[in-house]
């Protein structure tokens, strides 16, 4: 087998894990009212299912990245699948509603790790001058989980239980952990030592934070009203049971991010700029529609 064969397959084997990883992110979006019947809890309680997820990944991901950054590469990404399985069975055999956000937290550490690390590994397995075409290929499995991986999993979870969604999408992680297994090199390169103290220097770095302060933002808000973009189309568009089609619909955005990003190709703060009002002039045409009503899915 030759090498860029070998490296195709490592490519394939990151993109199943992202697959599944994706999927877990806002699985618990179109889950929200299942959740709510069966352990008697308010739609802010429910919300939690995303936000503890996401300080999972803003918290743990530096500080993991700094601790296990002399790790044998291919044993910490068995170990973050390992570990992304165990978080959605916690959640999916949960007893309690703490219980699934401890899950949730479980997971969450395996997402922000493993995209730190399936990035290098994505570069390292190929030439120089395919490393950006290589790590677009890994986030393939990222993009196509919010296009089709959330929506199925939505679906699911209306068909049959919400627990039935996060057992669908372990299975999915142990795929991508038995594609790691056979499909990633043992001789990956160690990691470069790090330490605290570069996170601080980061945040010294002016350009930067306006970057990380202009993504958190705006797709702050955006993400903010898809948690809870099932109960808002329930009560005000469409009829109760048929969000996953819509859910379609919003993740479908996918596809629309890259068609901006070709009409922009600016990598500056004004191409940023464009993008966040982009994001604007829609959250404030979901208001009007929310309240005036324009079209109605029955």
């Amino acid at each position: 087998m030759s090498s860029k064969q070998r490296a195709n397959l490592t490519l394939l084997a990151l993109a199943i894990s992202a697959f599944a990883i994706g999927s877990t992110e806002f699985i618990s979006v179109g889950l929200m009212p299942l959740m709510i019947k069966d352990f008697g809890i308010t739609m802010s309680q429910a919300g939690l299912t995303v936000s503890m997820y996401a300080l999972g990944i803003t918290i743990g991901a530096p500080i993991l990245a700094i601790l296990t950054s002399r790790w044998p590469r291919k044993n910490l990404l068995l170990g973050i699948m390992v570990v992304f399985i165990i978080g959605n069975l916690t959640v999916a055999f949960a007893p309690v509603f703490a219980v699934v956000l401890v899950g949730r937290i479980i997971s969450s550490l395996a997402h922000g790790i493993f995209m730190s690390i399936a990035s290098v590994v994505a570069a390292d397995v190929v030439e120089p001058e395919r490393r950006a075409s290589a790590i677009a290929v890994m986030f393939t499995g990222l993009t196509v989980a919010t296009v089709t991986g959330v929506p199925l999993g939505t679906f699911i979870g209306q068909v049959s239980t919400w627990h039935m969604s996060f057992i669908f999408i372990a299975a999915i992680g142990v795929l991508g952990l038995v594609a790691n297994w056979f499909l990633v090199p043992n001789d990956l390169l160690l990691g470069q030592p790090s330490q605290f103290s570069g996170i601080i220097r980061v945040f010294k770095n002016k350009a930067i934070v306006v970057a990380l302060l202009i993504t958190a933002l705006g797709y702050g808000g955006t993400f903010t009203v898809y948690t809870f973009v099932t109960p808002i189309l329930e009560s005000k568009m469409v009829t109760k049971g048929r969000c996953d089609h819509l859910n379609y619909l919003w993740s479908d955005g996918g596809f629309w991010k890259y068609v901006g990003w070709q009409m922009v190709k600016s990598p500056t703060v004004d191409g940023a700029i464009e993008n966040v009002c982009w994001l604007v002039s829609n959250l404030v045409a979901i208001h009007i529609n929310v309240k005036c009503p324009l079209v109605r899915f029955n």
